[in-house]
Order: structure tokens, then C-alpha cells, then sequence
């Protein structure tokens, strides 16, 4: 069985102790041939090598973490640690010179600690001992765990302390049986050195069941041990006693909750930026007597209204911007934007901290140990239930934002107006009013949401993959420019907006519906379909598509930019 986790490798200090590997009595470094090692090196490479290529990429090395039950295959940064130490050349890939070095440099520390705690030399060391050794570590590291006091569970003299203590107690004897007896005794019998222990309790520890737990274990505060009993005490046990669980449970949620901050900063920053076109594609919606001069000829316009002057004939976009500058100047351009960020703040940061989210728990249905191997079909269905939670979430809000932009322009001018259109719609309506539409937006908002941020996220990977290959770094130290990930922004917003534009239209006079813009009254989204139709003839669907992606191009490549960048100052990519 291949025994995991990280090791850093370095040949000076050990695991409890400095000094040299010296000769023991049959057992230790120094009593193996160079050829019985390397064939032992060769033998658990090959159990890491689950792809026989003669190289370990770290994906390769979780599938073989996992695929042998590792202590710690469920940490993921156990496993980079691991992997870092490895590979000794750093080059991204680990092949036998690489865990050669690395695993001589770590049986080098693992048998000098060893031997600072056999006082007797005899290849055995007692639990008492190990006990008294962990307590030392928790100390130096000023963590809470007393685990001196282990060491009465196995002292004859001493067996008396209740309470706390005990429990403590327990949890030590429950981890030397799974790290050095329960797991060793399940290897095949010609690889075990002594019989399995009967009778109660097992007393001892030998060197082999020392070293071959311990080699790929990763050696943090200078101590494998205390690595590994740190991660059996915080996550084998139902119960976490220590400061550093504390701060890890700590850790873990504000780490969930930065990913919810910087995705609602990001987005107010974002729609900040490009609210006049917002404005604008609102207004062209609502707008039904506005033909489209790119959608069809100023014939074509003629032929409808024979009496229109075709010299003041103009693109509805023109006929916006001047129509609503005219209203109230750049404010017009700015009307609902403070509703704007109040809705973009919670709809952002659930978008993006629910991404994060749904993609961890698919990658844990896909079995991958990290969501930045999830696989593309399962990033496009996280983005695409994101942006389902963010969309119900501030729907009421959207709704109210449209009313307010399609009212009067003497109404715009009251002070009262959030409030105001608000009782008006719950008058009208009660609260199934600012619902309006609301299955045509989820409807819409699953592919424009799946293409989004399922796109970026596979462009994002794609280039990153391909610099690490080009500069020849992993790919953790690839960090893509700034100038880089707008584009790509733009690209996913766009790819998602032209999909899904139709159902938006349609969702959007679902809710503007009987306003002073947009007069007109659905009995349901199939209405809308058939009316706007009718009315607009096909192009109609597309009506406010140019401002839109003039718009999205903008205010998604800021959103990623922003967002980003946030996440490397949170420390949390």
C-alpha cells in the first residue's frame, strides 16, 4: 500500500532531531544496499505511476493517492505539497531520479528522528516515547493539544488522569493503531516484519512500520509525525480541540466568503462602468415603435409606415441616445443605476461564490480531488446553476429596475419614485408581480450563465496550460495578464448574451409590461413571443442587441478583471 502525502526533501535536519543516519542493528538506512533500495524506490514509484509513463504529473499523482487509499488523498494541498517536494527539478513533472533524490533526502530525516527516540537502538521504539515527542512539537507551535499527557495511557506507573486528558488519550492510542498497525498489517504477509500484535492495545512501533508510514507524509513544523497526527486529530475525529482546527474551520469560511465579496465588488464596479448602455438597451426594448435600420432597409421601413420622412430616418440606437440625453442629460443615462448596484452586489456575489461552490461539490461527484481539473461539460453546468440562484435571488429587483426606467419622464423626476413604483406594483399585483417572467429569465439566464462562465473557465485553463507548456513552469505559477483575461471576458459575455438574447427580450417586456413605455399586456411568455412577432416581424427579437453587446463586451471583461485580480489579492488562486 502506498503511504501519502507531502515531504519536503532537503538532507539537513530530521524528523525530531538532527544528526546523521548512522548503522543500527539490522535496521535503518544504513543498513540497506544501494540495490535493495533503489529496488524498493522502484517498487513504490511504480504504484505512483498509475499511467506507466515513468513520469508523475500531479493530476497523475492524486489518481494514484487516491486509487491506494492515502492517508491524506483528501487534502489537496497536502497532495501539491507532495508534490512539490518531489519534484526536485522543477519542472512540473517527477520521474524515478526525481523521487530517487527526494525520498533518500526524506528516509535520511525519517531515520534520524527515529533514532533520537530508540534510546536502546534496537529498531523499536515505545507509544510513551511518541507520545512525549508529538507533546514537544504542540508546544514549540504554541498549539493547545497537551499531548504529554498521551503519554500516561502507556506509562505502568501512570493511569489515572480523567476528563479531557483522556479523551486525548484516546484519540493518540486511535491514531497509532491506524497509522502503524491497522494499515501496516494490511499489507501482503511476505512485506510485514513481525506478526501482527494481539492481546490489547499495540505498545511499540517498529522502523519499518516508522518509515514506511512516514515517507510520504508531508513534513510540516519539521515534523512528518505531527503532520499526520494533526490531520487524523482535525479530521478523523468528530471532535477539534486545537487552535489550529479552529483556524482551519476559520480559514475554510472566510476563505467561502471572499469568493462571495469579490464577486459582488466586482460587479457593482462593472455595471458602474457601463450603465449608459444598459440604459440604452432598456429603452429599445420598451421601445416597439423603433424599427431597426441594421435589421432591415429604410425600404422596408417605408413600406411599413408609407408616410415616415425617410431623411429622419435614423438607427434606434441614435434616436436613444439623443431621446434620452434630451430627457435629463448624462443623469438620464444613470437612471436606475443606484438600484443597479444594489441589485449587481448580491446577483454578482452569488454568481461567482456559487460557482466556486458548485463547481467544488461536482468536482467531488466526478471523484477529482481539485475543481480545476473538473471536467468541461460539469464547469458549463456549474456556471449555468450559478447564475440560476443569482437570477431568483434579485429578481424583484430587476423587475422594479425596469418599471422605474419605463416611467414617465415627469414621474423620473420624483424623489419617491423607488418607493412609489413599488406600491404601485404590489397594488397591481401583490408580491407575484415582481415575479413577472421569472421562467423566462431562469430559462434564459441557465445558457447565458453556463456559456459565460463556462467558457471563461476553459479559455482561462487553455491558456494557462498552454504558457506553462510553452515556458516550461507548472501551471500554478502561470498567472495571466491583465490585458489577457479582458478579452477572453469579452468573448465568454458575448458567446453567452447573442444565445440567450431572445428569451432576455422577452423576459424584459414580461416585467415592463403596462408601463408608460411599453403599454402592452402578456398572458404569458408564449404571448409575448407571438405579439412581439407580429408586431416586429423576427428581427423584433433582437431588437437592442448592438447596445446590449456593447454593453456585455465591457462590463463582463471588467467583471472578470476585477474579479481576478481580487481573488490573487484574497490569496484565494
Amino acid at each position: 500500500m502506498v503511504r501519502s502525502n507531502a515531504g519536503s526533501s532537503g538532507g539537513g535536519g530530521s524528523d525530531g532531531s538532527g544528526g546523521g543516519a548512522g548503522s543500527g542493528p539490522g535496521w535503518g538506512l544504513g543498513n540497506e544496499s544501494a540495490e535493495a533500495r533503489d529496488a524498493r524506490y522502484r517498487s513504490i514509484f511504480g504504484k505512483l505511476d498509475v499511467q506507466h509513463r515513468g513520469k508523475l504529473s500531479l493530476a497523475t499523482l492524486r489518481v494514484a493517492l487516491a486509487a491506494n487509499r492515502h492517508p491524506l488523498r483528501d487534502s489537496d494541498v497536502a497532495v501539491q505539497e507532495l508534490f512539490r517536494a518531489m519534484d526536485t527539478d522543477g519542472d512540473g513533472l517527477v520521474d524515478f531520479d526525481d523521487f530517487k533524490r527526494f525520498a533518500y533526502a526524506a528516509e535520511f530525516q525519517i531515520d534520524s528522528g527515529f533514532r533520537k527516540l530508540d534510546k536502546d537502538g534496537d529498531g523499536v521504539v515505545q507509544l510513551s516515547d511518541v507520545a512525549r515527542y508529538l507533546g514537544r512539537i504542540e508546544r514549540s507551535n504554541h498549539i493547545v493539544i497537551d499531548s504529554s499527557d498521551l503519554a500516561t495511557e502507556f506509562d505502568a506507573e501512570a493511569n489515572t488522569c480523567r476528563g479531557a486528558a483522556q479523551s486525548k488519550r484516546r484519540t493518540f492510542a486511535a491514531f497509532v493503531n491506524w497509522a502503524f498497525h491497522e494499515k501496516y498489517h494490511a499489507k501482503t504477509a511476505d512485506q510485514q516484519q513481525q506478526p501482527p500484535q494481539t492481546g490489547g492495545p499495540p505498545t511499540e512501533i517498529t522502523y519499518q512500520q516508522w518509515r514506511d508510514f512516514l515517507l510520504l507524509m508531508p513534513r510540516k513544523s519539521g515534523s512528518r509525525l505531527h503532520t499526520a497526527f494533526s490531520y487524523y486529530y482535525l479530521f478523523k475525529e468528530d471532535v477539534d480541540l486545537s487552535a489550529e482546527g479552529d483556524m482551519t474551520l476559520i480559514n475554510e469560511f472566510f476563505r467561502g466568503f471572499a469568493y462571495f465579496l469579490a464577486g459582488g465588488v466586482s460587479g457593482v464596479i462593472s455595471r458602474t462602468c457601463t450603465a449608459p448602455f444598459d440604459r440604452i438597451k432598456v429603452f429599445l426594448i420598451a421601445r416597439t415603435d423603433l424599427s431597426s435600420t441594421i435589421l432591415n432597409s429604410k425600404e422596408a421601413v417605408l413600406a411599413r409606415n408609407p408616410h415616415a420622412n425617410a431623411d429622419k430616418i435614423r438607427s434606434p440606437l441614435m434616436k436613444a441616445i439623443s431621446t434620452l440625453y434630451r430627457q435629463g442629460g448624462i443623469k438620464a443615462f444613470y437612471v436606475g443605476n443606484g438600484l443597479n448596484a444594489f441589485k449587481v452586489f448580491p446577483e454578482s456575489s452569488i454568481k461567482f461564490g456559487c460557482f466556486e461552490l458548485t463547481k467544488q461539490l461536482m468536482a467531488r461527484i466526478e471523484g477529482t480531488k481539485n475543481k480545476a481539473d473538473l471536467s468541461r461539460p460539469s464547469t458549463y453546468i456549474a456556471g449555468g446553476l450559478a447564475g440560476m440562484c443569482a437570477q431568483f435571488a434579485v429578481y424583484p429587483i430587476d423587475t422594479l429596475k425596469f418599471r422605474i426606467q419605463c416611467a414617465p419622464l415627469a414621474n423620473l423626476k420624483d424623489k419617491n419614485i423607488l418607493f412609489n413604483t413599488a406600491k404601485q406594483m404590489f397594488q397591481d399585483g401583490g408580491l407575484l408581480i415582481f415575479y413577472r417572467g421569472l421562467s423566462a429569465g431562469l430559462l434564459g439566464m441557465f445558457p447565458y450563465a453556463a456559456l459565460d462562465l463556462g467558457t471563461f473557465s476553459a479559455l482561462k485553463k487553455w491558456l494557462i496550460s498552454r504558457q506553462a507548456k510553452k515556458m516550461n513552469i507548472p501551471e500554478k505559477d502561470v498567472t495571466l495578464s491583465n490585458l489577457t483575461v479582458l478579452p477572453i471576458g469579452a468573448l465568454s459575455g458575448s458567446v453567452g448574451a447573442t444565445a440567450v438574447y431572445p428569451i432576455n427580450l422577452l423576459r424584459t417586456r414580461l416585467q415592463a409590461q403596462g408601463t408608460f413605455a411599453h403599454p402592452y399586456t402578456y398572458t404569458g411568455f408564449s404571448d409575448v413571443l407571438k405579439q412581439t412577432i407580429q408586431r416586429e416581424g423576427y428581427p423584433g427579437l433582437y431588437k437592442g442587441l448592438m447596445p446590449t453587446l456593447a454593453k456585455v463586451c465591457p462590463a463582463v471583461s471588467i467583471s472578470y478583471l476585477c474579479y481576478e485580480n481580487l481573488k490573487r489579492v484574497a490569496g484565494l488562486e
